[in-house]
């Protein structure tokens, strides 16, 4: 989200028109769902089908190769086991189409895909069971070894080296400080960059490389009830932020998403771990690591957040959720300090480990 107005803004009907012109398809129903910078619409086909209908904000529709690349990530998890959303041929078999249009900016490009519809609700409203937690992990796990192997022409188009999400470019947030001023959170914020400085920069050519999907937040990974009333892990949704990065980035971003919505926040991370190390044990330099990295992306979340409502102040309430449900826990992880979390993490894993 570089700049004003790239958020796209169409209606139920514009919506509704798409559905027909593009996919050759008639929508008896047509609903807005929440979204960060693109827009997403609930379909269901006259027929009972249930899409949803994907407007790229106008900034990421200027790269179809990126977004040609994380459809493709979609379709190849899809085959190695791992559900995600499948995009529909248009009427002329495309998996995408770049429209240009007016939803009250003036005449912009937006690209638009129709995703399957995956049943199921988002883990922010399911109890976050130690169970769920460890299942969450072990499917980013999963999910980051798979992409390991997939092959695509345009795959360089995920080294985006100057991508603020990244967890590579926490220094990067230096340059937002600014919308922090007045706030407490802002000294934190900068002690965190520092820690980042001194002791991951150091370490980061022990780090294992990999395809990251980015956001593994907790409106991106869907469960649904298994065979005992509990929650199972059974989709991920949403690859706007792939990018070449690392196996650590992947799990730091996971837990800190799991201990936002976590009655016990700082617990939920020996669970995630311990699932994602039933797959994917650490090695030393990461294992080092996990602490300050989880620190540095609750720091993005609540600056990034900060800078985007600048630019979008009509979108606050959604840009800050996230932001004001993770200071509280920041400012507990850093006042607990590296040692305490890290016994707490590594220890609950294990014992979680040993009941499996």
């Amino acid at each position: 989200m570089a700049a004003k107005h790239t958020k796209p803004n169409f209606s139920q009907s514009q919506a509704l028109d798409m559905v027909k012109r593009l996919f050759g398809l008639t929508a008896s129903e047509v609903r807005s769902l929440p979204s960060y910078d693109d827009q997403n619409f609930y379909v269901v086909e006259i027929e009972g089908g249930e899409y949803v209908l994907k407007i790229t904000n106008s900034e990421d529709s200027k790269k179809p190769n990126m977004i040609e690349v994380q459809t493709y990530a979609m379709s190849f998890l899809n085959q190695n086991g791992l559900r995600a959303q499948a995009a529909l041929p248009t009427t002329t078999g495309q998996l995408m189409s770049l429209e240009e249009m007016d939803c009250g900016y003036g005449s912009q490009k937006y690209m638009v895909r129709l995703l399957t519809y995956l049943p199921g609700t988002t883990i922010s409203k399911a109890p976050l069971t130690p169970q769920l937690m460890y299942d969450a992990g072990k499917m980013a796990a999963r999910m980051d070894t798979i992409l390991q192997k997939m092959q695509h022409p345009h795959l360089s188009m995920l080294r985006r080296d100057n991508f603020l999400w990244s967890l590579s470019n926490v220094p990067m947030m230096e340059s937002y400080l600014y919308v922090l001023e007045g706030n407490p959170i802002q000294e934190v914020v900068k002690s965190v960059i520092h820690q980042f400085k001194t002791s991951v920069i150091p370490k980061l050519s022990g780090f294992r490389t990999c395809i990251n999907h980015g956001d593994l937040n907790d409106h991106n990974v869907l469960v649904q009830c298994d065979e005992s009333d509990g929650f199972r892990v059974s989709a991920i949704l949403d690859f706007g932020d792939m990018n070449c990065g690392c196996y650590i980035y992947e799990l730091a971003i996971l837990t800190v998403y799991m201990m936002i919505e976590n009655p016990k926040p700082i617990e939920a991370g020996g669970a995630v771990l311990a699932g994602w190390e039933s797959v994917l044990p650490l090695n030393e330099a990461e294992r080092d690591c996990l602490y300050v990295l989880v620190l540095s992306r609750f720091c993005q979340s609540v600056v990034l957040a900060h800078h985007f409502v600048t630019l979008h102040p009509e979108n606050t309430d959604n840009l800050l959720i996230s932001s004001r449900k993770g200071i509280p826990i920041l400012h507990q992880l850093w006042e607990l300090g590296k040692e305490r979390v890290e016994t707490l993490w590594f220890s609950s894993a294990a014992q979680l480990s040993d009941k499996k």
